[in-house]
């Protein structure tokens, strides 16, 4: 018997959307990243990209259990003497919500250059449009 290696010529990838509107935050972005990776395939190679493409939308609408949204904060360094600055997350999905969901899903990607590869194939948009109707993204419920 012998092991499949999946080949990139093999590869058909789908165009998936999600609607993060009252998903957990945390949740919604391990599925995500377990479709980017493509562990929900039959033929997962773990050095060959076999993920499909992801749109999220509703960003802005994403969930959070407890008083996550007052005591989270993140960090950021400008590398200049000083240049530490904390944001709370109820800033950040204020401004950009889209970067939330984004760090959360990246955060659970390898971390090597497949990993940056794979996390190009995630689009997501605060609102409920997006300009990937093209792809005729079929709609999956992630729950």
């Amino acid at each position: 018997m012998k092991t499949y290696s999946a080949r990139a010529v093999e590869i058909e990838r789908r165009w998936l959307l999600v609607n993060a509107e009252g998903k957990g935050l945390g949740r919604l972005a391990t599925q995500i990243s377990m479709v980017l990776r493509g562990k929900h395939k039959p033929m997962y190679t773990a050095h060959v990209d076999t993920g499909d493409h992801v749109v999220v939308i509703n960003a802005s609408r994403v969930s959070f259990s407890g008083t996550k949204l007052e005591t989270k904060k993140f960090f950021h360094h400008t590398q200049y003497p000083g240049g530490g600055s904390w944001t709370s997350l109820k800033d950040k999905m204020e401004k950009h919500p889209e970067r939330v969901v984004m760090r959360a899903v990246q955060g659970m990607m390898p971390k090597t250059k497949l990993g940056r590869a794979m996390i190009k194939k995630l689009k997501v948009y605060a609102g409920a449009e997006h300009p990937h109707e093209a792809q005729q993204p079929v709609a999956w419920d992630p729950s």
